[in-house]
């Protein structure tokens, strides 16, 4: 119960940090937003590590910096795919690859689920789609390259997720520390490659600072909800972070939800409430 409660609150603050960041990006380039985003992520872990400890060992620097180097190529791609769009197809195809492939590599460790568990996971993957999935799903069809690009997002979302599972548990928030380094370096050396390309607009500091702080919060409760329970279960109610999203796009800017999403409210109700009884 204490990896699936971590878990929602990973899923919660993803989709909150998703959100600010989506409307930083509306007021200046998306990586003026990362530039300010980024330090505030690393000074919260920074923060936080007198209290939770770090130990740098070679696994945690190791696995820490591919999550960090996974968590650029996840930004790049999934910029490039919801760029091309679109969007209300690709969304969903990168939140369930991000979801799907963490669960195949849990399966394969050898986590074990019972028929509860494994009908609330069926479900929860279910509810990342709809969830994610805007008005007129189908309506338009995305492009070979587009399709890639939603799936390399999703790999790579995958994969700094696994990451941090795989960092050793004693290592406190090392691999976070670490990761957010190797991150932002990534981010910085294409922001100054890019640099004519950014515009004159100035970022909005604050809602992109926030976006960071949540995102750090986001990490470590993922990171404290693998090292307590399953990272088949972890990751696929992390991957619940578009309904975040949905419900503050509702109640801040007014916007619609749709009866898919709606739907995939209450489907993602039904999977936590199986899987906390499996």
């Amino acid at each position: 119960m204490i990896a699936l409660l971590l878990a929602l609150g990973s899923s919660l603050a993803y989709g909150c940090a998703d959100f600010l960041g989506g409307l930083g990006a509306r007021k200046a380039h998306v990586l003026r937003t990362v530039l300010i985003a980024a330090p505030a992520s690393l000074a919260v872990e920074l923060l936080i590590w007198p209290f939770l400890g770090a130990d740098f060992s070679t696994g945690a620097v190791g696995w820490g910096a591919a999550s960090g180097a996974a968590s650029a190529a996840a930004f790049v791609l999934l910029y490039r795919t919801l760029a091309i769009g679109p969007m209300n197809v690709l969304s969903p195809v990168t939140a369930l690859v991000s979801a799907a492939l963490p669960v195949a590599v849990g399966l394969l460790q050898g986590e074990h689920l019972g028929t509860v568990g494994v009908l609330g996971l069926v479900l929860a993957l279910s509810a990342v789609v709809l969830v994610s999935a805007g008005p007129g799903v189908g309506a338009a069809r995305p492009s070979r390259t587009a399709l890639l690009l939603a799936f390399g997002a999703g790999t790579a979302i995958a994969l700094q997720l696994v990451c941090l599972d795989r960092a050793p548990s004693d290592s406190g928030v090392a691999p976070l520390i670490v990761g957010r380094a190797v991150s932002s370096a990534v981010t910085l050396a294409a922001a100054l490659l890019l640099r004519r390309r950014l515009g004159e607009e100035r970022p909005a500091y604050g809602i992109s600072a926030a976006a960071g702080v949540l995102d750090s919060v986001a990490n470590l409760l993922f990171l404290l909800a693998v090292r307590d329970g399953n990272l088949t279960v972890v990751a696929v109610i992390t991957a619940l972070y578009p309904a975040g999203t949905v419900l503050l796009a509702r109640s801040v800017l007014g916007e619609r939800i749709h009866r898919s999403q709606l739907l995939g409210l209450g489907v993602a109700a039904v999977a936590v409430s199986l899987l906390a009884l499996a």
